[in-house]
């Protein structure tokens, strides 16, 4: 069976394919262990410290990630995952386990950045004036 997520983060968007295999999590077709930096790795892996152990032996997961920063990327893929590992074993209680620890794990963030305006150097800051 294969299944096909999504996640989004700021303008990051991710689209994992999840389907039987041996173990393999690939991030834009390169193994998720060679994932810089550091800390965007362990957050797209965080699905599976929060589910069995098990759980990531018998499973593929490939993610194309495009747009964004590697914060982003590395929330949408997180999101991208775990909506997957749900939506594959059609688990309530690993669902119910998500949303106990993050909501965000399953649910996208919806937020943006503000756009800049006119008069100022960003969106609500404005330039100074001068009395004297």
């Amino acid at each position: 069976m294969v299944t096909n997520t999504s996640g989004k983060k700021k303008t990051a968007v991710a689209r994992a394919t999840v389907s039987d295999g041996t173990g393999k999590v690939r991030i834009n077709s390169q193994p998720v262990e060679l994932v810089e930096p550091e800390q965007s790795r362990l957050k797209m892996l965080e699905p599976f410290r929060i589910a069995e152990a098990d759980l990531r032996e018998d499973i593929d997961i490939d993610v194309e990630i495009s747009g964004g920063g590697f914060a982003g990327q590395a929330d949408a893929a997180r999101t991208a995952i775990a909506r997957g590992l749900v939506q594959h074993n059609n688990d309530a209680e690993l669902r119910d386990a998500y949303l106990s620890f993050d909501r965000s794990l399953l649910v996208n963030d919806v937020r943006q950045s503000e756009s800049k305006k006119w008069g100022g150097p960003g969106a609500r800051a404005r330039y100074q004036k001068s009395y004297r």
